[in-house]
């Protein structure tokens, strides 16, 4: 089978190197990958973004299937156009894609079917929404409606950082036109919790759960950024809470897209707070988190490719889905300065033993030699019998990759080990 996937980050390398191991794949493509993936997969410079491009080289090079990983060309169409060549496709289609494309239309969904969330206002007008700024609650959070790269969310804990935010992205076009609406929410409290799941909009199975961490320094200080790192399975996550998430929170959501004429066919990711009034949804994304894919992918047991043409197919009730029981921990390393400005170009080291429990995220070939390429450049990821044996092992990985300015946290896991002992 010759496959395609959409995508040129860490969390594509590790659907790459998990999709490889089905042996009826005899080719995958990666539009654009990067110089890491390019070990595993033949990378085009093509964007993710273009997809008359992309349907174009699909059609040309006769794809027999193509995963589209990424939110933009998901809320984009790609999967439409891709599919309207007869090529089929793991992902949402665009209508069904919103559910993180427009952060006002997933809150009004939950609000319409009573799945639980934060109190919250949508706004489409400065003046209004700056009006009921004045007597929010504190702290408060200010979501832009559109994608904005992770990072269009602000929790504002004084009244002038709230009017700040709010002039900035509807005034000042700080995420452009993502922020032409906005979302005011209350501030939820209470630890997180990202699940993954398969559905193909009548059957959903939950992945192993995960824990992000996505402020750039230790003890979750500085900004805000893509993540940092990842432990998985969450220890706050009980067998009692994913029941309680099952039946109030996955399955009314998968009702909900149905009955909005909107079938969710992929991987529906569910952030969650675990609140003093039980689980609650932050955000939904159309696609596998990165790097909560990272520490995922590596935990399942069963074929990907297998599970992902069920779901496209709409027979995932007639397969297995596996993981195992063990604990994974990814450790991200990043070039100094990541979320804002950093340099790039440096040679990229990373020894042969450890080559298949590397992601490359942000790297490139020149000269014949990998440079870094990004922000985020490679994550570390160690699968073991204990947490502690998992987060221990991903460091010695993380240790032995080389690149000038590398940096990264220190502290992955250590609240999931506190949270396991306490």
């Amino acid at each position: 089978m010759k496959l395609l996937v959409i995508g040129g980050g860490g969390r594509e390398h590790a659907i790459i190197k998990k999709l490889k191991q089905n042996p009826e794949v005899t080719e995958i493509y990666a539009l654009p990958g990067n110089g890491g993936i390019a070990a595993d997969a033949e990378c085009i410079d093509i964007s993710a973004k273009d997809i008359p491009a992309i349907q174009a080289f699909a059609v040309e090079m006769k794809i027999d299937y193509a995963v589209v990983t990424p939110d933009d060309p998901l809320v984009l169409g790609c999967v439409d156009a891709l599919e309207a060549t007869g090529i089929p496709c793991f992902g949402p289609r665009a209508d069904a894609a919103i559910i993180e494309g427009s952060k006002v239309f997933s809150k009004n969904l939950m609000k319409k079917y009573k799945i639980p969330t934060a109190r919250f206002e949508t706004f489409s007008k400065m003046e209004d929404a700056l009006q009921y700024a004045e007597n929010a609650p504190l702290p408060t959070v200010i979501k832009a409606d559109g994608l904005a790269l992770g990072k269009g969310v602000i929790i504002a804990k004084s009244r002038e950082e709230v009017r700040q935010a709010i002039i900035d992205m509807m005034q000042g076009g700080k995420f452009g036109k993502s922020g032409e609406q906005v979302v005011i929410e209350e501030y939820l409290e209470g630890p997180e919790v990202s699940v993954l799941a398969f559905t193909d909009g009548k059957t959903l199975v939950p992945m192993v759960s995960s824990m992000d961490h996505k402020r750039a320094l230790d003890g979750d200080e500085g900004l805000n950024t893509g993540g940092m790192g990842v432990v998985a399975p969450n220890p706050y996550y009980t067998e009692e809470i994913a029941e309680r998430c099952m039946e109030e929170i996955f399955l009314p959501t998968i009702r909900a897209m149905n009955a909005e004429g909107r079938r969710f066919k992929g991987c529906l990711y569910f952030g969650l707070m675990i609140t003093d009034d039980g689980p609650k949804v932050i955000e939904y994304n159309c696609r596998f988190g990165d790097p909560e894919a990272q520490v995922v992918l590596p935990l399942l047991k069963s074929d990907l490719l297998t599970v992902m043409r069920a779901v496209t197919e709409e027979r995932l009730a007639d397969v297995e889905v596996n993981f195992s029981d063990k604990y994974a921990c990814c450790v991200i390393l990043a070039s100094r300065g990541y979320p804002e400005h950093y340099e790039k170009g440096f040679p990229l080291e990373i020894p042969e033993t450890v080559q298949d429990k590397v992601y490359i995220a942000g790297a490139a070939v020149r000269d014949g030699r990998l440079v870094t390429n990004g922000g985020r450049v490679v994550g570390c990821t160690a699968i073991a019998e204990t947490l502690s044996g998992a987060i221990r092992d991903a460091y010695e990985i993380a240790d032995q990759v080389r690149f000038e300015n590398k940096f990264c946290r220190r502290d992955i896991g250590a609240r999931a080990l506190a949270a396991k002992e306490a």
